[in-house]
């Protein structure tokens, strides 16, 4: 396993390319908007390109041509049908091969070798793949209940480019999970008598730790949902105001804090090794943290008496 880990580290990959490509761009954005202001972040495109929501009414005024590519908010929600529809095909596939020796499709099994998918024997556990498959489609099910029967959206707006890159996103992260797959031709290569045979410590807590952070996630959205309900559970505003309890009482976005943590279960899920998956969580990191940065500066300047001890994504740092 460790020799192979140093052929891995080496070898060449699309995906890796993709995921520090997208993970550098979300970092300069971020640094843009904490370096004074200059003709960039000033940019009224490039600064609808980087806020959706609330956070769209904290930036310079929108020129019309932008509300042009505006897309309703709670169009969010068909990022996790189509992620629940494909990552469960994924998951199935995976599954017929783990379980029952059924061979990828052919079309499947050339688009994950077009994406850095290697033939080999032994390497990456088979479970460990299996498990973050798992929790991805468990994620994507959570948030897809959550944009209907949790959260309340108002008329904000995301732009179509971050509508298209969200779709894209959860179809290009399931295959980077499955990509990690060990393959014998079309079919995985189990390590070992059984698949149960390569559970390890880690990947217990890689479960726990998604277990908790998905508990907290949903517990942050529901204090935000009920903010603008009645005590009977009615709808009755769409106002921002002031959320306490959980973690709010440490940052302002711990719902994005939240996903981070989930994405860094399933790198501990895959052993900690995993260079991939650790760009993958770059990428999560950066995003969440512009994300949150924004939304901090929106409740700063929107409430008077927010609490200043809050930091905006990290508890104490950041």
């Amino acid at each position: 396993m460790a020799a192979w880990a140093g052929t891995e580290l080496s070898a060449p990959s699309p995906l890796r390319a993709l995921w520090l490509s997208v993970a550098a761009a979300f970092l300069l954005a971020l640094l843009l908007q904490l370096l004074p202001p200059g003709p960039l972040p000033s940019c009224a495109l490039f600064q609808d390109l980087i806020r959706y929501g609330k956070t769209k009414s904290g930036g310079p005024p929108r020129p019309a041509i932008c509300r042009v590519f505006d897309v309703p908010k709670r169009y969010f929600s068909h990022f996790y049908i189509v992620s629940v529809l494909w990552n469960g095909f994924l998951l199935w596939c995976l599954t017929q091969s783990l379980f029952l020796g059924a061979p990828f499709p052919n079309w499947l099994h050339s688009l994950l070798r077009i994406l850095g998918a290697a033939q080999f024997r032994g390497g990456e556990p088979a479970l460990s793949a299996f498990l973050v498959l798992v929790f991805l489609w468990l994620h994507s099910l959570q948030r897809l209940f959550e944009c209907f029967y949790v959260s309340v959206f108002s008329n904000a707006a995301i732009h179509l480019v971050q509508y298209c890159w969200g779709l894209v996103f959860y179809v290009l992260v399931g295959l980077t999970v499955l990509s990690q797959v060990p393959l014998d031709g079309r079919n995985v290569y189990i390590i070992g008598e059984n698949l149960l045979m390569q559970a390890r410590w880690f990947h217990i807590l890689g479960m726990l730790m998604f277990i908790w952070s998905s508990a907290h996630q949903y517990k942050c959205h529901a204090i935000l949902g009920n903010l603008r309900k009645n005590k009977a559970g009615v709808v009755i505003h769409c106002n921002h105001r002031i959320p306490f309890g959980d973690w709010f009482e440490y940052v302002s976005s711990p719902n994005y804090l939240a996903e981070l943590m989930i994405y860094i279960s399933m790198a501990v899920t895959f052993g900690f090794h995993n260079l991939t998956w650790w760009l993958v969580v770059t990428y999560v990191f950066f995003n969440q943290a512009l994300s949150a940065f924004l939304s901090h500066k929106f409740y700063k300047s929107k409430f008077v008496s927010y609490p200043r001890h809050r930091k905006a994504f990290l508890p104490f740092l950041f």
